[in-house]
């Protein structure tokens, strides 16, 4: 159990937290989820005791062991790999290392015996025989192969070191274990593994991350930071942000009988009810939900955005051609002919681990670089709006403010209070949209991009990772925005349930040809006989 007890903490003039009290009780994973800026990474910190809070205090069960994710990849570089996992144990390995220093001693004193035999128990205690084959099972799990594992993590890549990492934190299968952003930089496999842990994992979670899929299958808790509270719901994100979207209709239907909304709270409920999965977190969490009153449901102070894409013609016959295209770049091999057509009103998600194939790809549609060998052809119908994974071009040295930046992208005749009310719809009110480009944040950056986007009403978006730095509220308001969208989509993303809920097709670029399939993520994901076929591809 871990508990936050008057918990406040400022940043010189900035209130992150006040007198914030909740408990996380075993057997339950948390999600814990704010606006960007609301102070969760700086809260796991709090709770972890890297960070002192001005008052208040948090507590941990008697004899209780918390692990953190660490952010550092590069804090091990010295250490082999299997004994980086270990260390997760920091206890366990200290006895693991104390006993060495004993062994090896040339004279073995009574002391050195009497203190080894004290150190064997405590060692046994801790399971510390199956350590090392704990810890391995742990790294092939998520990846790691077994030719890695005596390595130094030094030698290993960085994509790697992640799962390192990850594994540690999970090792010993600790009391409380705090996880920031663990998705990040994981392939399929990995994530699909880790989720399963979590749903097994009979102590308790919080976890932070952007992916609202991973929060959906592991949470069966939400932990919402808002107004330098933090109020606790139970259920999963999705669960949290439908309800607190069914909690503002009712409020703002003040005339509507209460019998009517428990009505519709039940239906709701139900309905989630229905939907969960037969895994033992889904089970608990449907007991939960059975046991909601109306009183629980409590409309959220979040902010989404307005994104929504309106091309000002439909697409012909044709949407594109693409025929051998080829490409080299610092001698190696980026795309090695190439060659895909696409339908009007396909939405296409290029997937797999190879980033750099997918934006050069993009980047050779918009004109952006040539290609050395091959060819592609727009439909005569279509017109294109880009975003780049690197927009920094767009901002970088940039004066303007935001109604200025704005405008160059804008027709005419668009006057500033339309320019100012549309930006006021992307969340820069106010003084905000005099902002000068060349500050923003990066989430405050894609949102202009967005808007640029929009205001182009192009029938084709070509998107390379849209959701970088943007919060959950951004991100759901981007995804119900591409999925209305009347166009043809060609996008990139990480963000599993974002493919998902918009993608009608999946197009991977593999050394060794495309898999191109016209089914769900989700299909594409579980079809074990065609991942280890996509596997082959790499080989």
């Amino acid at each position: 159990m871990l508990q936050a007890t008057n918990v406040s903490l400022r940043f010189g003039d900035k209130k992150l937290f006040e007198d914030v009290n909740i408990k996380f009780t075993a057997g339950n994973c948390y999600g814990l989820i704010g606006a960007n800026g609301a102070g969760k990474s700086t809260f796991l910190k709090v709770l972890s005791g890297e960070v002192e809070p001005q008052s208040g205090h948090v507590s941990l069960g008697k004899d209780e062991r918390l692990a953190v994710l660490k952010q550092d990849h590069f804090a091990y570089e010295e250490f082999p790999v299997l004994d980086t996992v270990i260390r997760g144990h920091e206890r366990l390995y200290q006895i693991m290392q104390e006993k060495d220093e004993i062994y090896a001693k040339g004279e073995f004193t009574e002391e050195d015996g009497m203190r080894a035999a004290e150190l064997e128990g405590e060692f046994a205690e801790l399971n510390g025989w199956e350590a090392e084959s704990d810890a391995s099972v742990l790294l092939k799990g998520l990846g790691v192969t077994e030719d890695l594992h005596d390595k130094k993590m030094e030698e290993i890549s960085g994509g790697d070191k992640v799962k390192v990492l990850l594994a540690q934190a999970l090792f010993g299968s600790p009391d409380i274990l705090l996880l920031d952003e663990p998705t990040n930089h994981l392939d399929i496999q990995a994530i699909q593994w880790l989720e399963e842990f979590l749903i097994n994992f009979e102590n308790t979670v919080i976890v932070v991350s952007h992916d609202r899929h991973f929060l959906n299958k592991v949470c069966t808790h939400i932990a919402d930071v808002d107004y330098g509270k933090i109020e606790l719901y139970v259920g999963n994100y999705d669960f949290w942000y439908e309800s607190s979207q069914l909690a503002l209709k009712m409020a703002q239907d003040q005339n509507k009988k209460k019998e009517e909304k428990i009505k519709e709270l039940q239906n709701f409920i139900a309905r989630f009810s229905a939907n969960a999965s037969k895994s033992k977190q889904a089970t608990s969490r449907k007991k939960m939900l059975d046991n909601i009153t109306l009183d629980d449901i409590k409309p959220s102070s979040r902010r989404y955005p307005y994104v929504a894409f309106k091309p000002a013609r439909e697409i012909g016959n044709d949407l594109l051609r693409v025929e051998g295209l080829t490409k080299t770049i610092d001698g190696e091999k980026v795309l090695d002919n190439v060659s895909f057509t696409l339908k009007p009103n396909d939405k296409v998600a290029f997937v797999g681990p190879n980033d750099i194939a997918k934006t050069v790809l993009f980047d050779i549609l918009m004109g952006e670089t040539e290609p050395d060998a091959g060819s592609f052809t727009w439909g005569v119908t279509t017109s294109q709006s880009y975003f780049p994974k690197d927009n920094s071009k767009f901002f970088e040295g940039n004066d303007k403010t935001l109604v200025e930046w704005l405008r160059q992208y804008s027709p005419e005749d668009e006057t500033e209070t339309f320019l100012r009310g549309f930006l006021g719809r992307m969340l820069f009110s106010g003084e905000e949209a005099l902002k000068k480009a060349s500050v923003l944040s990066g989430g405050e950056k894609v949102r202009c991009m967005l808007s640029k986007m929009m205001l182009s009403s192009a029938n084709v978006l070509v998107m390379d990772e849209p959701t970088n730095h943007l919060d959950l509220e951004s991100i759901t308001s981007v995804n119900n925005g591409l999925i209305n969208f009347k166009g043809s989509i060609l996008f990139t993303s990480h963000d599993h349930q974002f493919i998902n809920s918009i993608a009608n097709r999946l197009i991977e670029i593999t050394p060794n040809g495309l898999v191109d399939k016209e089914i769900s993520y989700d299909e594409y994901v579980s079809d074990q006989k065609l991942q280890k076929q996509i596997e082959a591809m790499y080989q």
